[in-house]
Formats: C-alpha cells, structure tokens, sequence
C-alpha cells in the first residue's frame, strides 16, 4: 500500500509548465530516486510536496491524508519532512542544539526533545561533533547534520535532495550506508533527487525520470538506465 500518492500534480510559472500532470506512488519502506537533466522541475516537485508552492492542480496524499498546498510547517508535522542542498543551520548554535531544535517540533518538553536529539546526533554519527558549533563543521559534516535535523522530526516519509552534492567519492559511501540503514532499521520511506548515478543505482528500488516537468517513465534502477530514452535526454547528455 502506497504511503506517498502524487496524483497529477501540475505547476507553471509565468506560463512555463515546470511540472505537468506529474503522478507516482511510493510504497511504504520504499527508496525511490528522482533523476532527470536540469531544468526537468525535480526542484520544484520536491517544492510542492513539501508544502513550500502550492500546486495548480493535482494533490498530494500522505498515508490516506490530503496535505496538498502546505503550509510547510504542517505537511512536516504530518511526517513528509525535506532536507536541503544547501544546508543552513543555526550556525552559532552546537550541533546538538540544532538537533534539538527541530525535535522540538514533534515533542511537548524539552527534555524529551533533548534526548530525541541525543540519540539522533549518534545514529548519524556526529557524536564528537555534537558541541561544536554549526559553522565550524566541514560540508560532509554538515549534510549529516541536515539529515539529523530532518530525522528529529520523525519523518514517515524523507524527501533528500542531492544528499551526495559537495562530497568527494569516498564521503559519499559512509551516507549511502546510513541511508540504507535507516530503511534496514526503521524502515523510513525515502524520495531521494540525485545526480550520482551509482549512488541511485545502488539505493533506489524504483526510479522515477522527469523530463521537461513531466514523468518519462518509472521502474526498477536497470530497466530505466537502459531505456534509450532515458539515455538520450539524460544519460547521455553528459556524465554523473
């Protein structure tokens, strides 16, 4: 049973359609990737899910609730949290205060708040880093520290954009790891928008292809890398 429907979401600015009848349905516990070349209004998807644009037409369902339209404050309380590619944390505050702060958006103390934060700061593995202040962090520290944020929140379903953005190869492995981990654990559904095909590849279970704001096609990792028309309007339009 599906716990995220899109049903033929549409969004145009100024007259450019930026995405046009979009519709897909994530599975519970499922990992779904988002590729598709610039411009394909990935961004924009993610937007209107997240309650931050409100759609023209077409809705968005969580778990049997319609949430379409936002405001974003409340589609995150329902559990459809985002994170961001470019992160911006508090950044005179502790890693750990960060974290705490977004807990507090789902918990009534602070208290509870805080061991929320502590156990979340560890899952992540910033442990050593959790009394350093946000600014001081290296940019690998820092999309874990965007990804805690998001988990404090305690996400029904996680929507990543370009989690692997500013890292080098060997930074990207100890995420993907994490990310699979979550899944494995607590069996947290993800959207995931990404440009490293090999980290799609290894992650997705189903991967979705936007292409000029509408959906190309969907299916398994192996049969959408290999269609020629995935190929010709990503794939092959330069390497990832």
């Amino acid at each position: 049973m599906a716990i995220l429907s899109v049903l033929g979401v549409s969004k145009a600015f100024r007259g450019l359609r930026a995405l046009d009848a979009v519709s897909f349905e994530v599975g519970r516990g499922e990992i779904l990737g988002v590729i598709g070349p610039n411009g394909a209004g990935k961004t924009t998807l993610f937007s209107v899910l997240a309650g931050a644009l409100p759609p023209d037409a077409g809705r968005v369902v969580l778990d049997g609730r319609n949430i379409t339209g936002g405001p974003a404050h409340r589609v995150a309380r329902a559990g459809l949290v985002r994170t961001f590619q470019l992160m911006r944390p508090f950044a005179s505050m502790s890693v750990l205060d960060n974290v705490c702060i977004a807990a507090m958006t789902r918990v009534r103390s602070r208290r509870e708040a805080h061991a929320r934060a502590v156990d979340v700061v560890k899952r992540v593995g910033l442990e050593k880093w959790q009394d350093a202040r946000a600014d001081t962090l290296p940019t690998a520290w820092l999309k874990r520290l965007e990804l805690a944020r998001a988990l404090a929140t305690r996400p029904r379903v996680l929507l990543l954009d370009e989690v692997l953005a500013g890292l080098a190869p060997a930074e990207r492995e100890p995420v993907l790891d994490l990310l699979a981990g979550l899944r494995e654990r607590d069996g947290l559904t993800m959207v995931f928008v990404e440009h490293v095909m090999a980290a799609v590849m290894r992650l997705s279970d189903r991967v979705l292809v936007l292409d000029q704001g509408a959906v190309l096609m969907s299916g398994p990792p192996g049969q959408v890398t290999a269609d020629p028309r995935v190929i010709e309007v990503y794939l092959g339009e330069e390497p990832c």
